[in-house]
C-alpha cells in the first residue's frame, strides 16, 4: 500500500507534508526552494529558480516530478534552439503524402526548461501559449496540454556571455521566482556523505489525479474581504507609492506589478494555507509569499538599476510599510 493510500483521503496537508520530506530526502537544505515548488503546483502557477550552477535547481524539479508522479521533459535551452523544437512541427511523409503532426516535448505534466535564459527570443515567446493558455497551435489546430501542467524554468542570474535576459511579458507569467543561494557549511558537509554513496532515490507519493484534487482543495480556501484588502493594497502600493507613505520608493520604481500579482499572492497565499493545514487565508500567508510573487514583476527606474537596487528589498520596503489586517481569533471555533 502506498504512502497516499495509507493517510486519509481528508488530511491533505499530511499528504503535501509527506511529499516535502520525500523530496528533502534527496535535495540536501534549500527548504525555501522546495517548499515552494509544492506551492506553485498547488497554485497552478509556473516557477522560475535562479541560482549559480550546482545549487540543485534541476535535481529539484527532477524528484519533485518523480514525488508527484506525472510526465516529465528536460529541454536544455541552447541559442541555437528553434520554436519547432519545444513545441512540435509538422512532418511531410511521402508514403501517404501527408502532413502530420508531431508535438514537441512540452506535452507532459512537468517541463523543465533548463537555462531558459540561453535561448532567443523566438524560442522564449514560443512559452507565452504555452505556459499562459496551457495548450499549442500548430497549423491551426489547438493541441491542449495535459493536466496539470508545471514549467519549472532555471537560470544563471551572474553569466551574461550568450545569454538572452527573459523579457518583462514572459517574466510576468511566472507565479515565482526564486533565488537558490548556495549551501551552508553544514549542508555542504550533509551533501558529501549522502551524495558520494548511491544516492538517495525518492518514492512516489502522489499521482496526477490527486494533485488535481488539492489543487481544486487549494481554490476553496476561503479568502476573508480584509485579507482580500489587504493584497490590493499591496499592489496598489508599488504603483503609487506616495499614497502608502513611500515616497521614497517614487524614483525606484518605473512600473508597479501587474494584476497578475494580485491573483498570484491570493493563489500562492491559498495554497500556502493548504499545506499548512488551514481551510483559510491569513495576512502571513501572503506575506511570505510576497516577495516571490512581487519582485520579478517591480519595473525598476535606471538609477535604481545603476545604484545596485535590489526588487526583493523594495518588496520588503512595502510589507513592512503597509499594515495588514489584524487577526482576531474566535476562542469558541
Amino acid at each position: 500500500m502506498s504512502v497516499a493510500e495509507e493517510l486519509p483521503g481528508g488530511n491533505d496537508a499530511a499528504l503535501l507534508r509527506q511529499s516535502l520530506d520525500e523530496v528533502r530526502r534527496v535535495i540536501v537544505g534549500q527548504d525555501h526552494m522546495v517548499e515552494r515548488l509544492i506551492v506553485a503546483l498547488l497554485a497552478r502557477g509556473h516557477c522560475l529558480l535562479e541560482g549559480v550552477p550546482g545549487v540543485a535547481k534541476t535535481l529539484a524539479a527532477s524528484t519533485l516530478a518523480t514525488v508527484v508522479g506525472g510526465t516529465f521533459a528536460r529541454i536544455q535551452f541552447t541559442p541555437d534552439l528553434v520554436p519547432s523544437d519545444i513545441i512540435g512541427t509538422r512532418v511531410f511523409h511521402p508514403s501517404n503524402e501527408k502532413f502530420d503532426v508531431e508535438l514537441g516535448p512540452v506535452f507532459v505534466n512537468f517541463l523543465l526548461a533548463d537555462e531558459i535564459n540561453r535561448a532567443p527570443a523566438k524560442v522564449q515567446s514560443a512559452l507565452l501559449e504555452v505556459m499562459a493558455e496551457r495548450q499549442v497551435t500548430l497549423a491551426g489546430v489547438t493541441h491542449p496540454l495535459p493536466k496539470p501542467f508545471i514549467v519549472l524554468a532555471t537560470q544563471n542570474p551572474i553569466e551574461s556571455e550568450g545569454v538572452y535576459p527573459l523579457p518583462e511579458v514572459q517574466r510576468d507569467r511566472f507565479l515565482f521566482r526564486v533565488r537558490v543561494p548556495h549551501p551552508t557549511a553544514h549542508e555542504e558537509l550533509e551533501i558529501l556523505h549522502r551524495m558520494s554513496v548511491t544516492p538517495p532515490v525518492p518514492d512516489r507519493v502522489l499521482d496526477p489525479a490527486k494533485l488535481l484534487t488539492l489543487q481544486k482543495a487549494a481554490e476553496d480556501v476561503s479568502v476573508h474581504q480584509l485579507v482580500a484588502d489587504y493584497v490590493v493594497r499591496l499592489v496598489m502600493s508599488t504603483r503609487s507609492p506616495g499614497e502608502y507613505g513611500l515616497d521614497e520608493l517614487a524614483d525606484t520604481i518605473e512600473i508597479g506589478v501587474s494584476p497578475r500579482a494580485t491573483l498570484g499572492l491570493v493563489s500562492a497565499g491559498r495554497a500556502l494555507a493548504l499545506l499548512r493545514g488551514r481551510d483559510y487565508l491569513l495576512p502571513d500567508d501572503v506575506r511570505d509569499v510576497a516577495v516571490d510573487v512581487m519582485s520579478h514583476r517591480l519595473m525598476l527606474t535606471f538609477d535604481a538599476l545603476a545604484d545596485g537596487v535590489d526588487p526583493e528589498q523594495v518588496v520588503r520596503q512595502i510589507l513592512h510599510a503597509v499594515p495588514p489586517p489584524v487577526v482576531v481569533w474566535n476562542q469558541n471555533r
